[in-house]
């Protein structure tokens, strides 16, 4: 019998972890680290990037657990998240408490190993999502340009992890990725709108899904493109972009842009979860042409 039990027993406690932590947000925050990192390096060291990618994990899991534990009140009453490990009953709020604390320690700790400044940054991240932003989501819009300070930290953080230096590149890297979580985050707000109006969460900036908030997400879309192309004119120290990305990134740039002005014309739950998904899609694009051009050009 206890063989059988065990394997499920490891299987649920290994889902309740990946459901608490948010895997795929947590990678995918990774993700962004990872591609500063190896924008920053001059030769890869493995050790320092699992580091990196351990250590960064712990911190996004840490924040989502102290995130989770903070809403969950309002999470049982919202379709999208009534399911979560706490509000379930799958999870104690001790137990997630406990999760939380673990994975900060670690988080900070693993950090530190690669150098002092990054886990002074990964600290401010995890206190500013959870002190700052978390109750600011049930209080005004503004939550989101707060939310966007600890959102935009991971692409930063790997070159400082990198470099064990701030300055300009790693302040861009900060800029491209702070003006593309308003698009993002709107876009969700917009699609999941009358769901977070039951927990009470205010995530558009004028508090309706109007002309004014379609606006806003065009021009934040428009900036996150700029800023994105201002490498290409080699006035942000050793980051840099050639010609041939330039215009890749423009490309996907104009893609972007142009699902946010289809939200702005059509105003539709489905025109907004296509940004969504889009601005995804584009990130990601973002630091992949960033990361190839380096070693190619």
């Amino acid at each position: 019998m206890s063989r059988s039990v065990t394997p499920t027993v490891s299987k649920n406690q290994l889902g309740i972890f990946t459901e608490i932590t948010k895997f795929r947000l947590s990678v995918s925050v990774v993700f962004s680290s990872i591609a500063g990192y190896l924008l920053g390096v001059d030769v890869i060291d493995l050790k320092t990037l699992l580091l990196l990618a351990i250590g960064g994990y712990c911190m996004v899991g840490a924040s989502n657990v102290f995130n989770q534990i903070i809403e969950r009140d309002l999470d049982a009453l919202m379709t999208r998240t009534k399911n979560r490990p706490i509000p379930s009953g799958k999870m104690g709020v001790r137990s997630a408490f406990v999760l939380g604390s673990i994975l900060t320690l670690f988080g900070i700790t693993i950090l530190y190993l690669i150098n002092p400044q990054t886990a002074m940054f990964g600290a401010i991240s995890i206190f500013m999502y959870v002190s700052l932003y978390t109750p600011l989501k049930t209080k005004t819009p503004l939550s989101v340009f707060v939310g966007a300070f600890p959102g935009a930290i991971p692409f930063m953080l790997g070159w400082v992890a990198a470099t064990n230096d701030f300055g300009i590149e790693p302040g861009t890297l900060f800029m491209i990725q702070f003006f593309w979580q308003f698009p993002h985050f709107w876009a969700i707000g917009w699609f999941l709108f009358d769901d977070y109006k039951k927990g009470g969460f205010f995530m558009l900036p004028t508090g309706k899904r109007d002309k004014g908030t379609a606006i806003q997400i065009v021009l934040y879309a428009i900036w996150t493109v700029l800023a994105s192309l201002i490498p290409a004119f080699h006035v942000t120290g050793t980051l840099k972009l050639s010609l041939v990305a330039s215009f890749v990134l423009l490309g996907v740039g104009i893609w972007f842009v142009y699902y946010a002005v289809r939200l702005y014309r059509l105003k539709t739950e489905k025109a907004a979860r296509q940004l969504m998904l889009v601005s995804v899609s584009y990130i990601t694009l973002l630091q992949i042409i960033y990361v190839v051009d380096k070693f190619i050009s």
